[in-house]
């Protein structure tokens, strides 16, 4: 009798423990996308997971560019798409774009040369490739060509500075193109005659210009001066459910994941 009631037991709690799998496994959010996203989202999935709220949670993460991120969500490849530019009538219906902070783009020079402000004139001359040559820049201590340094197409960062910058002129054909923010951080650093343009994140090194005369930096974004800020999204399939929710709801309300943001983005509000 006692042996039918141990097994009786044992019997009971392995029906009660096959109903707890989704409960007893760690959740994984796989994440695929921008790469000016992508440092923001790092320090918030550690933050995330030593938090209550994202106990047990673990975190796939990959870069590849905006476009990538929106095609691997709308596809279902990936729980969460990471982007730095706004919705595109292109993109695949049902995508929602959850804004979960700011951030800023700076015109950025080779230290050598910092040219102290950029109108949005000269902008637009200099990246269109209608100037050629820092001698007819004001500010420049340089004469040789401009090399000009932009994002690939894939980038939501050059999607968002032809709306912000370049509109209605296009940038120039023949612009050395780069996969990230770093890889143009690294061209700048190196080469005296180059002109690009970074996020907030990947100023070291660089000489960052102001624009139509605000700086570049984290105070004028924050307090909404500075003309270059566009917003940072994490896309989902339909609305955010499940973990990819709850790691959206902590990002934009728990005020440990906005002091996160704040360090070197605007904290969504």
């Amino acid at each position: 009798m006692k042996t039918k009631k141990t097994l009786l037991g044992l019997l009971v709690a392995a029906v009660l423990l096959t109903g707890l799998p989704a409960m007893a496994q760690a959740a994984t959010i796989t994440i695929s996308g921008s790469t000016t996203v992508a440092p923001l989202v790092t320090l918030l999935a550690k933050g995330y997971v030593n938090s209550p709220a994202g106990k047990g949670t673990k975190f796939k993460l990959l870069q590849g560019g905006s476009d990538i991120g929106v095609a691997d969500v709308a596809r279902g490849r990936v729980s969460i798409g990471m982007s730095s530019r706004i919705p595109k009538p292109s993109d695949p219906g049902g995508l929602v774009f959850n804004e979960i902070a700011k951030d800023a783009l700076c015109i950025a020079t080779h230290r050598s040369n910092p040219v102290a402000n950029f109108t949005q004139e000269q902008v637009q001359s200099i990246f269109a490739g209608e100037a050629r040559n820092w001698n007819g820049i004001p500010g420049s201590n340089k004469s040789g060509t401009i090399n000009i340094v932009i994002r690939t197409a894939a980038s939501g960062t050059q999607d968002a500075f032809d709306k912000i910058f370049m509109a209605p002129k296009k940038t120039f054909s023949g612009a050395t193109q780069k996969a990230s923010n770093g890889l143009i951080q690294q061209q700048l650093q190196r080469d005296p005659l180059a002109i690009g343009y970074v996020s907030l994140a990947f100023q070291s090194g660089v000489h960052v210009s102001n624009y139509k005369g605000v700086p570049c930096s984290l105070r004028a974004a924050k307090s909404g001066q500075y003309p270059g800020t566009r917003p940072l999204f994490l896309v989902t399939r339909g609305a955010a459910s499940g973990a990819s929710e709850q790691f959206i709801n902590w990002i934009r309300n728990n005020p440990a994941a906005l002091r996160i943001a704040a360090k070197e983005w605007v904290p969504f509000k």
